[in-house]
């Protein structure tokens, strides 16, 4: 290779500016802030490396800097969206500078004008991106020049100009950059930069939002971001007490534990072969008499629960107060505590053959490995119920079911898919296999548990996450990132939940008066 070829070759590197770096970022700002007065000073820049070296990033090209971004830690309730930029700068000296603040102000992104057009900019900016997370800081603050503005300042105010440069309508050589690099505005301020005459001293008060930022982080106790989810695809058989049936299920609580599993989710009506005692009884009133086991079952299930260290869906048992016969799922957290889900649509066949009645209430449930919801199985066939939970930031959707044939089990297979792209959320299912010989209306069992998720570059291209094989008791157990639904909803190809017309439409929750 000749000598000349290397010296065209670009050598792109980005890292922390050094004091020896000044002549060339001086260079830079002269050029494009047309006067000196326009660049830092030498002994500027050495203040604001020894305030905060790990804010000011550059990217060389074979040993010149051709682009940098200076920027500082703020505690921004003091300064509020109206300051100016001597104010936050602290008029140049850095002095504002507080290691224990909650925020990156970005004060200057430059790039040499040899070197536009090559994206250099937005290395700075990802750059910029990934100190504010590793810092665990709220957001990124900036003021942003418009200086497009001055050829429609006598036609427009500044807000109708950042609407249309918003729309694509106009193109503004910064504010453009700004807003397709993740960065929303969220005001117009005056006398930012009252030298800046091409923006008429307005300014863009510019947000990026850390999506992982936790406030209060602890050394231990905090939200987990890997989750493992145990399902159990459950085989019906007969049992001739609920010794018999608890022991089974323990098997499996202790089984799912063994793989250090958050949750293990068990079917619908998981305790339906104990119905068998009641064969001689009209279908009705044999599944009131197994409601009276259910007290005793979630209890049951509640201490298996604390003993294994797992929290238990206990897929859904029939309740009965003496008036309504209903389908209850219960959630026997680990730390001792419960929760249930009443099923709120009933199948023709459940309404039938049982009597049974839907619930009137649904909720999102918080759990020590994120918030959870329950849908009993055909409640996942209704779009909407996904949609409520989903706007209480659920991050989990459990489903268990109970279906007869591979039609009805297909139902509820792609409409739980669909609630996990639709809502951006995780959702598992599992149902039952086998048969139950002596039990009228549930004699047949079709199943193959999975786990979902939104379809996107962060997660399986076919949304499975996990699955079963087909009407073969087992379990499946996998882990779920509860991190990637966070940038899946901020930042993913498409972004369900963010972008709904809301201008347009709701789902809005009638309570029962």
């Amino acid at each position: 290779m000749s000598k000349n070829k290397e010296e065209l070759e670009h050598r792109l590197r980005l890292r922390n500016i050094k004091l020896s770096d000044f002549d060339d970022i001086r260079e830079i700002m002269v050029s494009i802030y047309k006067n000196p007065g326009g660049a830092w000073t030498k002994e500027e820049l050495k203040n604001q490396l020894r305030v905060f070296p790990e804010g000011q990033i550059c990217i060389e090209d074979n040993g010149k800097v051709v682009a940098a971004a200076l920027s500082l830690i703020v505690d921004y309730s003091q300064f509020g969206d109206n300051h100016t930029y001597d104010e936050i700068t602290g008029y140049g000296k850095f002095d504002t500078h507080n290691d224990e603040g909650d925020t990156l102000y970005g004060t200057d992104v430059f790039v040499d004008k040899e070197y536009r057009g090559m994206r250099i900019g937005r290395r700075l900016y990802d750059a910029r991106k990934e100190l504010c997370e590793n810092l665990n800081l709220r957001s990124i603050i900036a003021g942003g020049r418009i200086p497009g503005y001055a050829n429609y300042a006598d036609e427009m105010t500044p807000r109708k100009y950042i609407d249309l440069v918003k729309n694509k309508e106009i193109f503004d050589p910064v504010l453009s950059f700004q807003l397709a690099n993740e960065f929303h505005v969220r005001k117009v301020i005056t006398k930012y930069l009252p030298e800046d005459t091409d923006s008429r001293a307005y300014a863009t008060l510019l947000e990026w939002i850390n999506i992982y930022y936790e406030k209060d982080e602890k050394l231990i106790g905090n939200k987990k971001s890997i989750v493992r989810l145990g399902l159990v695809q459950w085989k019906m058989r007969r049992f001739s007490n609920v010794d018999d049936l608890m022991q089974q299920v323990e098997f499996f609580v202790d089984t799912v534990s063994g793989y250090k599993s958050d949750f293990c989710l068990l079917p619908e009506f998981f305790n339906a072969p104990l119905l068998a005692e009641f064969n001689d009884m009209d279908a009705s009133e044999a599944i009131r008499n197994l409601a009276d086991y259910t007290d005793e079952i979630v209890s049951r299930m509640s201490d298996l629960a604390v003993s294994y260290n797992v929290n238990v869906i206990g897929g859904s048992m029939p309740e009965y107060d003496g008036k309504k016969l209903r389908n209850v799922s219960y959630l026997c957290r680990r730390d001792g505590t419960q929760a249930k889900q009443y099923k709120l649509h009933i199948t023709p066949d459940e309404a039938a053959y049982w009597g049974l009645q839907g619930g009137n209430g649904i909720n999102v449930f918080d759990t020590d490995a994120g918030r959870i919801g329950i849908l009993i199985c055909y409640d996942v066939e209704f779009p909407e119920l996904g949609r409520i939970l989903a706007e209480q930031e659920m991050d989990i959707l459990f489903v268990p079911f109970w279906t007869d044939t591979k039609n009805a089990f297909l139902r509820v297979n792609t409409c739980a898919k669909s609630r996990a792209i639709e809502n951006e959320c995780y959702v598992a299912i599992t149902g039952s296999v086998g048969n139950l010989p002596k039990v009228e209306n549930m004699d047949i069992q079709y199943s193959q548990a999975a786990i979902f998720s939104p379809s996107d570059f962060s997660f399986p291209h076919d949304a499975v996450v996990a699955q079963a094989s087909e009407n073969e008791e087992t379990i499946i157990v996998a882990d779920v990132d509860l991190d990637l639904l966070t940038k899946q909803r901020k930042a993913g190809s498409v972004r369900n939940l963010e972008q709904r017309r809301l201008d347009l439409y709701s789902i809005q929750w009638k309570q029962k008066k």
